[in-house]
């Protein structure tokens, strides 16, 4: 077996993390995924506050295990709440999380937000297309990137890797 298969078996066990509040979009990219086979666990947050309740183990994710983090956040800008961008800058904040891969998702396309979000730290910023068929293409190209290709410092890589 080689490594990249190797790796693709055990990120398929890891979670993305998808924070969006328009109902559609996140059951485009869901479906999306699962078209494409990306079988990984999408466990999604609908405004910020659920984002970072679910990083950092708090409200209802109180029981979920600390060390146990996305192998990447699909975050939106504009969610209730807390916006996406003060949601990165929190992430950003913490040691337990700074290194997280975070793609910004958005249909945003205010240059502002494009340079706040790199100021914060984003990996990378994707405007939403949206045509449905590079809405999907997009998605997919994400995913396969994020999960079979980038390689995560030692720190957030789970125990059993």
């Amino acid at each position: 077996m080689s490594h990249s298969e190797h790796k693709g078996m055990k990120m398929k066990d890891k979670v993305i993390l998808l924070v969006e509040d328009n109902p559609d979009d996140e059951e485009l990219t869901i479906r999306t995924l699962k078209k494409h086979h990306i079988m990984n666990e999408v466990v999604v947050a609908h405004d910020g506050s659920e984002a970072l309740d679910y990083l950092f183990c708090e409200g209802k994710y109180a029981g979920r295990k600390t060390h146990d983090f996305p192998v990447v956040i699909m975050l939106d800008i504009k969610l209730p709440k807390i916006n996406g961008l003060e949601v990165l800058r929190r992430i950003r904040g913490d040691k337990r999380t700074r290194f997280l891969p975070v793609v910004i998702l958005t249909s945003s396309d205010e240059e502002r937000d494009l340079m706040e979000s790199y100021e914060l730290g984003a990996n990378s910023y994707v405007r939403k297309p949206v045509n449905f068929l590079e809405f999907q293409n997009a998605v997919q190209n994400l995913a396969l990137y994020w999960l079979i290709l980038n390689e995560t410092p030692p720190l957030i890589r789970s125990d059993h890797e």
